[in-house]
């Protein structure tokens, strides 16, 4: 058996060498070579290997550098590398999508309600999973009045005539919408709107009314969301009638209707709360 000399047996690169060569390593590589072993590690980790990076990828992450931890009043400085890691963390974070509403369209009810002088004229009770939303995953759903009111009286889905009056009166009309989560565990007023609807004589209605934030937030604070509501009408015997409704959730900031699981994710902070 023979024995290899001391001197020729393999030695780790002194943590010079390991530096320099750090200098030109990316940030991905970086964090993978500090792995290696403990002398690696802490030579990887230097300010003046992470002090470009952090510059360079977050300029305003790196003043910090200075900043005392008042808290510790210790006098230490936060590393670069760790500086680095926070600001690549909240970027992922920023960019991560969103995670999945938990509640269901099959999971909430839908009450829609429509009053003329105290009475009501439509009245619309069904299941999310039952409506005829947008095919292209929008929040909004239409309605045939005219399908429903053919419907045997006294059922879960009960249109009545849909009687709005002369349109001389139709400021006195009352819409309201409410979304239920199954097992009555929650309810949330959607639209509750009392003469406020532009009319266009013979054509349709339109109703919206402004969505309070999300209970994450100050009551004070805009949530840039509207409920809209459009009544589709039509003469008889000199008389408005309701022939179809569309209603959806509105961003007026971009002014597009949210997307399904957006709207799911909106309502879910008043229904499960």
């Amino acid at each position: 058996m023979s024995i290899v000399p001391l001197s020729s047996q393999k030695q780790p690169p002194p943590w010079q060498v390991v530096v320099l060569v750090a200098n030109h390593l990316d940030p991905k590589t970086l964090a993978i070579s500090s792995c290696v072993c403990k002398s690696w590690l802490i030579s990887m980790s230097l300010d003046q290997i992470w002090q470009p990076l952090c510059c360079s990828y977050y300029p305003s992450l790196s003043t910090l550098h200075n900043f005392n931890n008042n808290n510790d009043n210790d006098g230490s400085n936060v590393s670069y590398r760790r500086l680095f890691a926070l600001g690549q963390r909240a970027s992922n974070r920023r960019w991560k999508p969103p995670s999945k509403p938990c509640i269901l369209l099959k999971n909430i009810i839908f009450a829609l309600n429509i009053y003329k002088n105290s009475t009501c004229v439509v009245s619309l009770v069904k299941h999310g999973d039952q409506l005829n939303f947008d095919k292209k995953g929008i929040f909004r759903f239409d309605i045939d009045v005219e399908q429903y009111r053919r419907r045997s009286p006294g059922s879960a889905t009960d249109i009545k005539n849909g009687d709005l009056g002369s349109f001389d009166t139709l400021g006195d009309v009352i819409i309201m919408w409410d979304v239920i989560l199954e097992g009555y565990r929650g309810v949330f007023n959607v639209m509750n709107c009392k003469g406020k609807g532009r009319f266009v004589l013979g054509l349709e209605g339109w109703f919206s009314e402004e969505l309070p934030p999300p209970g994450c937030c100050s009551i004070e604070t805009v949530s840039g969301l509207v409920a809209d509501l459009r009544l589709g009408l039509k003469l008889e015997d000199g008389k408005a009638m309701v022939e179809n409704i569309s209603a959806g959730i509105l961003s007026i900031i971009s002014w597009r209707y949210l997307f399904v699981e957006d709207a799911l994710r909106y309502l879910q902070h008043f229904l499960s709360s």
